[in-house]
């Protein structure tokens, strides 16, 4: 079997999972090289792969600057840092597996794609819902014109309250221009996902949000600067540092906190003493949204109403209603709900090789193994799917996110063709 050699640009969580996902169920899968600041996140994949010295490197411009040594490059940067190593890769020939957002700006995002087709390379963006056994199973049912056609589509996508702290609060996400709108970086998948189960370009759409919870005003009374310096609410609060990560509750979000595979009792509380991951959730300096909704119309006249909430447990649900049946749905069960208008007959459908664990942690539901086997075969020639998308629809579906976002600040009903030839003038 003809291996596919890959380097792994950004060793953090994301690229981590891709390249652990590759090793253990792609057998074509070799990874040549990797790149990443941090040594602990470098070293781990060093010796997991039996890298050389010479292919380790502290950033991505010294691993690029290198004669080209593989087929592909996964680009699992922080979000900012995403768009000169796809360009440097795109130019060297490298097909990438980009994780998402592609890029933290539209004009960014369209130069990526413009090079990648002009280069001749494959770039598929990390959209991993469209490799969960959970939508590949609506997106046949639709295809097989099982509810007729679709009129409209209601999809939530609950954050999670201590997710939200994490990521967006506290974590990597919290500021918009540090990181990207909280509408692309969380929900580009979920506005990809449902453009993918359309088969159809948005047209026109309209946002509404804002940050209400977590900010200054909603501190508790005497609530100091760190959890750990003794909050008079600590008990009763579900954001206390010591819960999430002292207590060890939340395995993947203590992991980030210290960035340590395997963190000590001693990097924890590094961690929470010295990090923004032990401030109080309502001193922290972020300025993302907390809530948001974007109402959608499509080419066709089909309408979705997608929301994004932090005020839930977590999960995605989704409720697709057509001209001959509607579908109900939650990613956190093994099987859809579907009701036939003309039998009257309400039938559930199991979910083949479901899983159910739709965090980061989990795989995303079995996306992140199926987003890189699929980009194994892709490159190996043995694909014959629907799941993979060409860049310059990941693109458009990601101008989707920066147009909700203008949309929410301005209060604008924005027309998808109007917005994206202005970026193009």
């Amino acid at each position: 079997m003809k291996k596919i050699r890959m380097i792994l640009i950004g060793a953090g969580d994301r690229g981590t999972t891709y390249a652990d996902l590759g090793a253990e169920f792609c057998p074509e899968f070799e990874l040549v090289g990797v790149a990443d600041p941090d040594p602990v996140r470098r070293n781990y994949i060093k010796e997991k792969f039996g890298l050389p010295d010479s292919a380790c490197h502290e950033t991505w411009r010294t691993l690029l600057n290198e004669p080209k040594l593989a087929d592909a490059a996964i680009i699992a940067t922080q979000d900012q840092k995403h768009f000169e190593p796809a360009m440097k890769a795109i130019s060297l020939g490298y097909h990438l597996l980009l994780e998402k957002p592609a890029a933290p700006t539209p004009e960014q995002c369209l130069q990526i794609s413009e090079a990648a087709q002009k280069k001749g390379v494959e770039v598929v963006v990390c959209h991993v819902l469209r490799f969960t056994p959970f939508f590949r199973l609506l997106k046949q049912l639709i295809d097989e014109d099982r509810i007729g056609k679709v009129i409209n589509i209601v999809h939530v996508e609950c954050v999670g309250n201590v997710h939200q702290s994490h990521s967006y609060v506290r974590g990597n996400w919290h500021k918009k221009q540090e990181s990207s709108p909280m509408i692309l970086a969380k929900s580009c998948h979920d506005l990809d996902i449902v453009q993918w189960l359309l088969g159809q370009r948005c047209t026109r759409l309209q946002s509404f949000g804002s940050l209400s919870y977590f900010r200054k005003e909603n501190m508790p009374e005497g609530a100091p600067e760190y959890c750990i310096e003794g909050c008079p609410a600590e008990e009763s609060c579900p954001y206390s540092a010591r819960k999430i990560y002292e207590q060890r509750g939340f395995p993947a979000f203590v992991q980030t906190a210290t960035r340590k595979h395997q963190p000590t009792d001693e990097d924890i509380h590094r961690a929470i003493t010295e990090s923004d991951y032990g401030r109080c959730v309502f001193r922290c300096d972020n300025d993302v949204v907390d809530h948001q909704v974007v109402n959608l119309e499509y080419e066709d006249g089909a309408t979705v109403s997608f929301t994004m909430s932090a005020f839930n447990r977590g999960g995605r649900k989704i409720r697709i209603m057509g001209t001959k049946g509607e579908i109900n749905a939650e990613m956190s069960d093994d099987f859809v709900t579907l009701f036939d208008f003309e039998t009257r007959k309400e039938s559930k459908i199991k979910i083949a090789d479901a899983v159910l664990d739709e965090s980061i942690r989990g795989g995303h539901g079995g996306g992140d193994r199926g987003i890189i086997r699929t980009f194994c075969q892709l490159l190996s020639g043995n694909y014959h799917g629907n799941t993979v998308t060409d860049i310059s629809t990941s693109v458009e579906n990601h101008l989707v996110a920066f147009a909700a976002e203008k949309s929410r600040c301005n209060g604008t009903v924005i027309t998808m063709a109007d917005y994206i030839d202005g970026l193009k003038k």
